[in-house]
This record gives C-alpha cells, structure tokens and sequence, in this order.
C-alpha cells in the first residue's frame, strides 16, 4: 500500500512541475514584451513578470538562499512523506502539493536567476504569481486546516477519554 501511495504522490508531483513549467514556457513566448491578456475581464488577466525575491518580491536578488533553502526543505519534507512518517493522508497529499510548488519554482531559480510569474489578478491590488506559487498556497491551506481539524479532533477524544 505505500509503495502505491508514494507512486501516485511522486506522479502528481512531477504532473504539477510539468503544468507550472509548461504554462511559463508559454508566458515567456506569449507575453514577454509587455502583452497582457485578459482572462476573465475585470478579474484576471496574464502578464509576465520575472521575480528575483520570493513572495510579492521580497528579499530579491538573495538567488542562491532561496535555491539552498528550498533544497533543504523539499529534501526534509521528502524524507519525512517517504519514509512513512505522516500518518494522515491529508497532510501527506499537502505537503505532497507544496513540494511540487516549491520544485517548479526551484527550476526559475536555478535557469534564470528569477521566477517566471503571469498570473495577475485584476479585481484587487496583488501581486503577480504563477501555478507553483498557487501550489505552495492551496497545499499550505489544506495542511493549515488539517492541523486545525486535528487539534480540535484530538482535543474532543480526549475529553471523551475522562
């Protein structure tokens, strides 16, 4: 059973680095120049932008702390997911899905010195990310929210326990 598990994992990593490096292969062809494209009007629109720092550009130009740090950490999550010391699938699947973010952006970091952004909301002042980016975040929600719904889980079978 977790040879299958971490099978399945390891494809849906690679498949989440694969649609992050395919979709900014097309930004850099579509749009580099300035084009922007709307998506949803008044909601999204695509813009490339190349960010040297990490999230909304902060710490740029520190290339080399963000590719060992994100070495590091992707190793220890790794290790932690494939050597069967999760125990819940959920938070298995989460860090899984933040790993893969934190890869795709790994390759930017490593070919060019920056990452590749293009996703721009339009309904709000935010800044330009990209589908590794939205990994890292949705793959962060979800283990946040398992760790919540464990505390409280826990919290209750122990009250029933007394």
């Amino acid at each position: 059973m977790h040879l299958k598990k971490h099978i399945s994992c390891a494809v849906m990593i690679i498949l989440i680095i694969a649609f992050d490096q395919i979709t900014k292969y097309l930004a850099v062809a579509q749009l580099a120049g300035g084009k922007i494209v709307t998506f949803i009007p008044h909601v999204v629109q695509f813009r490339y932008a190349e960010n040297t720092g990490m999230a909304f550009s902060m710490f740029s130009g520190a290339r080399w702390i963000f590719v060992a740090l994100t070495v590091i950490v992707c190793i220890g999550v790794l290790w932690y997911m494939f050597k069967d010391k999760c125990q819940s699938l959920w938070m298995y699947w989460s860090l899984g899905v933040i790993v893969a973010g934190g890869l795709g952006n790994l390759v930017d970091r490593v070919r060019f010195g920056y990452v590749v952004d293009f996703i721009e909301p339009t309904f709000m002042n935010f800044a330009v990310f990209n589908i590794a980016d939205s990994a890292v975040t949705l793959g962060a929600i979800s283990l946040v929210a398992f760790l919540v719904f464990d505390l409280f889980g826990s919290k209750k079978e122990g009250k029933a326990d007394e």
